[in-house]
């Protein structure tokens, strides 16, 4: 049995992130991750007529590059999973068609990438293929304009509210060659602490991120020690606050290794994102860019834990709750990991 525990599984062969691919926008490029990414689009439209159709461009974008980088044709590659915040995934789905690779389409908002990472993963140590592709992506005005009010209308936006990031990333894992590993994954359960503020979603997700990361730390008998950054996705301020509250009532103090990857993408208080990043996009294109090239150049251990609000915009004008997921993905540098 390679699983450790109800939620945990750790890979006999863990899989090889060998590739990363980045395509981010004009705001996420302006931030203190812009020089690690491989693409900015200094118009977030991709000389698209819609902010849909650069979505897609973007997604399509960041495989192509990843394939370029591993100097690998769509044929070489087993499955492609991936997922945005559009309706039926329909981003993903025009941006990825014209590679023709047997695809999974997956949506678990904004842990779309965590979910994908976790499924490929386990395609690979199961068997099952030798390569697979995983991304995900979002746009900052796709989303508003889906989720909320058209840019056009002016509408303001509370203090609790996270700024979509405009994106993709790409990630190639393999069987065999160098790179970060993937060596665990805890996937996450929905977790409902009734939220219905569309506009607080880091209240929404901070439970489930904090139900996963206990889960993670019973079944593996870790603790935040025993990893250089645990980054959860997209919780921004008041969810880091509320994590880190629920974390303590688990009876866990997370201290300097807690870190979240809408925080990390943006200069809060130059780019005026109110509570920080989130959106597919958002762990998507930090691990792609940043995460990555730290744990490739040598020793270190990544907690990555993609966060998601499971909403849509008829849940929203029922004024129903907003479930939280999350998944937790160990990511160990291509350095043996030591204390």
């Amino acid at each position: 049995m390679k699983k450790i525990g109800a939620q945990t599984c750790a890979f006999s062969h863990p899989p090889v992130i060998t590739f990363t691919a980045s395509v981010a926008g004009k705001k996420e490029g302006a931030g203190p991750l812009g020089r690690w990414m491989d693409w900015i689009d200094p118009t977030d439209k991709m000389n698209q007529e819609s902010w849909e159709k650069a979505e897609s461009a973007m997604a399509q974008k960041a495989v192509g590059l990843l394939l370029e980088k591993a100097k690998k044709r769509a044929e070489d590659v087993d499955y492609l999973l991936g997922g945005d915040l559009l309706n039926q995934c329909s981003a993903t789905v025009f941006g990825v068609r014209e590679f023709a690779i047997p695809f999974f389409g997956l949506f678990g908002a904004c842990s779309t990438f965590g979910e994908a990472l976790s499924l490929g993963a386990m395609l690979l140590d199961g068997g099952f293929g030798k390569r697979v592709i995983c991304c995900a992506g979002s746009h900052f005005c796709a989303a508003e304009k889906q989720f909320r009010f058209p840019l056009g209308m002016g509408t303001q936006r509370p203090p609790s509210a996270t700024w979509t990031v405009t994106g993709n990333g790409a990630a190639l894992l393999e069987t065999e060659g160098e790179g970060p590993r993937i060596t665990h994954v805890t996937t996450g359960k929905i977790v409902d602490y009734g939220i219905t503020d569309a506009a607080n979603m880091g209240a929404a997700m901070a439970p489930a991120a904090a139900d996963v990361i206990l889960a993670h730390f019973r079944e593996t008998g870790r603790t935040f020690a025993d990893y250089t950054w645990v980054a959860t996705g997209d919780l921004g301020i008041v969810g880091k606050q509320l994590l880190c509250q629920l974390l303590e009532e688990g009876g866990i103090t997370p201290g300097e290794h807690l870190t979240d990857c809408g925080l990390e993408l943006f200069d809060h208080a130059a780019q005026d994102t109110h509570a920080g990043g989130s959106g597919c996009a958002c762990a998507a294109i930090t691990y792609c860019s940043y995460f990555h090239r730290k744990l490739a150049k040598g020793r270190g251990r990544l907690l990555l834990v993609p966060t998601g609000a499971l909403m849509n915009t008829t849940t929203s004008q029922q004024g129903l709750t907003i479930p939280g997921i999350a998944h937790a993905i160990c990511i160990e540098g291509v350095k043996p990991w030591s204390m």
